[in-house]
């Protein structure tokens, strides 16, 4: 049975001053801090009642908690003139320098920007924890009691207090569900632009250790005859690095037809910025005419005039669907999701309400169109996917790349040479890379390719798109982009991102093969055993390359355990490398495609994508002759 500790931190004013100075900003505060905070709060001195360190161990075991945060914004920075570490230095030198002249000679600006919020809405930490976490209940009743303690969180002057309660999840998540500002979770080890500090197993043993280090780090040394005090660096804190992303709401709506049959209502792929268009509208008006007050954010949110750079997060997205998955398939829109963040003004019931309202009619004022809510849908899941490449459904909208057109009856007089033409795409890409930048995607691209021609058998050219919309033609272009890492969908790049042009469709070729073609140099009668090995031992190197220095290379590479013996105890769990030169590639295969006695990818997932980080860019293998 499972339950969940609660934790609700109220803070005495709206500012926020705990940043780590190495970032921008770090909002929410850090479950590290709060772990931080509880062990300073439940100290006496410098000794912990030994009922709260078991409790802080305990919750140092624990998976990482769902925070729930009001809407932070950066305030006003300003410098705080503090003392560096050159004072240290001259006293670790035996030195008895005048301390107020020193200080004030050596202190240095330090930037501090806090994050405002609404001081009326606490932040809330939900610990879940099961029967099985030994002795959960009485530990997590000494937390509790040990929350009562907490007088700050984050810097001195972060004045808070706190309390905590144990419940059910169910109770738990109505809380956060009810909760004014924004609910961020673990992401599960995906990439995420927020990464927030978060307790390991040792972290309460580390800070009792950087606490008795900070007070002994002055000690003595050198001789009898030349004494000197030596400087000793603070151990560091046990902390782990967790990802946290804030997931918008998601409406899944279908195009269904107005007659008794309700079938699917069919829109051409080419008319999706202009059904966006329509939808939008339509849901902009229920808005205004049901929120008078709202106006004005339905303007900037929803419609998007006069939005600020700083608005686009925050504003929501409507995202055509078409149906993709087979060659077959006509690649027509039936479905739409909206996508709220919450970080938007407008609540997420009053969108979903507005878009379900969204209806066609005829001359006769009956309903032939309509959208109606669904759950969740297999299609919508297509691009949703985690995949390290993508390929444009709708074109995306690149202002910075445009092409020099030629009016049809003159192709022949003014067409392109091969140089302008490489130009051109050479800008797409770059604007592509712009787009990236811009759309906050995370891992950098690896390689972007443009065309204007569809990636997909039934798609459609890309200045097809371009009726309808405020872009012209010529900034329309195809893209195909390769990540470095996995991303999440659904993904949506360019200036129409938000008319629905720009839609990425995840193309991962079969999990856990990396597919390297050979493009030349390749002998007509070259030894695929010998071609293997050599991409064998390139891998083996790349990855060497790639670890820290003294880590050894993973089983799953070298093939062997840190002692020479094969690995595996029967049961292959290694990479195999294949030289299929009749087909003119190499294969990098994960053991789980190639055996019978299936092994979990969750397994080996990490090692496989370490070993295809190591192997982006490779482009030559030397094999002999």
């Amino acid at each position: 049975m499972e339950h969940t500790l609660l934790v609700t931190v109220r803070f005495h004013e709206g500012r926020y001053h705990g940043l780590d100075s190495r970032k921008a900003g770090e909002w929410p505060p850090a479950p590290a801090r709060l772990f931080q905070a509880l062990m300073s709060g439940a100290a006496r001195g410098a000794a912990v009642p030994s009922e709260v360190r078991a409790a802080l161990d305990w919750l140092e075991a624990l998976p990482p908690p769902i925070i729930a945060a009001p809407r932070g914004i950066p305030g006003q920075s300003f410098a705080a003139y503090v003392p560096n570490n050159d004072l240290d230095a001259e006293l670790s030198k035996g030195r008895s320098p005048d301390v107020g002249k020193a200080v004030a000679a050596i202190r240095v600006g330090k930037r501090i920007r806090p994050i405002l919020f609404d001081a009326g809405t606490p932040v809330l930490y939900c610990w879940t924890f099961g029967d099985g976490d030994g002795d959960g209940d009485g530990q997590a009743a000494a937390l509790c009691a040990a929350a009562n303690g907490l007088y700050q969180l984050g810097r001195g002057v972060d004045m808070a207090w706190a309390e905590a309660v144990v419940t059910d999840p169910d109770e738990a998540e109505q809380r956060l569900s009810s909760h004014r500002g924004i609910v961020y979770r673990p992401s599960g080890g995906g990439a995420s632009d927020r990464e927030l500090l978060c307790p390991r197993p040792g972290l309460r043993r580390s800070l009792a250790a950087r606490f008795e280090g900070a007070r002994t780090r002055f000690r003595p040394g050198g001789t009898n005859r030349k004494p000197i005090r030596l400087f000793v660096q603070p151990p560091k804190p046990r902390l782990a690095k967790v990802a946290y992303d804030a997931r918008p709401h998601r409406f899944v709506f279908e195009l269904r037809t107005g007659d008794a049959k309700a079938a699917f209502a069919v829109r051409a792929l080419k008319t999706a910025a202009e059904l966006v268009q329509e939808v939008r509208d339509k849901a902009a008006d229920r808005l205004r005419h049901a929120l008078p007050d709202s106006a004005d954010d339905v303007e900037r949110y929803l419609i998007g005039r006069d939005a600020r750079d700083q608005d686009k997060a925050a504003r929501v997205r409507i995202v055509p669907i078409p149906s993709v998955g087979s060659e077959h398939v006509d690649m027509a829109i039936r479905r739409l999701v909206v996508y709220a963040p919450q970080s938007c003004p407008l609540a997420a019931d009053d969108l979903a309400w507005a878009f379900a309202q969204v209806a066609w009619w005829n001359a006769d004022g009956v309903i032939h169109e309509e959208l109606q809510r669904a759950d969740e849908d297999r299609m919508v899941e297509r691009f949703e996917r985690r995949a390290r490449r993508w390929r444009s459904v709708t074109p995306l909208a690149l202002p910075l790349a445009r092409r020099r057109r030629i009016e049809p009856g003159r192709q022949a007089d003014e067409a392109k040479g091969a140089a302008e033409r490489a130009a051109e795409e050479a800008r797409a890409a770059a604007a592509v890379r712009q787009a990236l930048r811009h759309a906050g995607t995370g891992p950098p691209a690896a390689r972007v390719r443009v065309q204007r021609e569809p990636f997909q058998h039934h798609g459609d050219r890309a200045e097809s798109f371009a009726s309808g919309t405020r872009f012209a033609k010529d900034v329309l272009w195809h893209a195909e982009v390769t990540f470095t890492e996995p991303v999440a969908g659904p993904l949506l790049l360019g200036n129409g991102r938000f008319l629905g042009l720009g839609l990425m469709h995840p193309c991962e070729p079969m999990r856990g093969v990396l597919t390297f073609a050979i493009t030349g140099g390749l002998a007509n009668d070259a030894d695929p055993i010998a071609v293997a090995h050599a991409a064998r031992r390139a891998m083996m190197a790349r990855m060497q390359r790639a670890l820290p220095r003294g880590e050894q290379l993973p089983a799953y590479v070298s093939g062997h355990e840190e002692d020479g013996r094969p690995a595996g105890g029967g049961a292959h769990r290694h990479i195999a490398v294949v030289a299929d030169l009749p087909r003119s590639r190499l294969l990098y295969v994960a053991p789980d495609r190639f055996q019978r006695r299936g092994i979990p990818w969750r397994e080996i997932e990490r090692d496989h994508r370490r070993t295809a980080q190591a192997l982006e860019g490779m482009d030559v293998l030397r094999a002999g002759a």
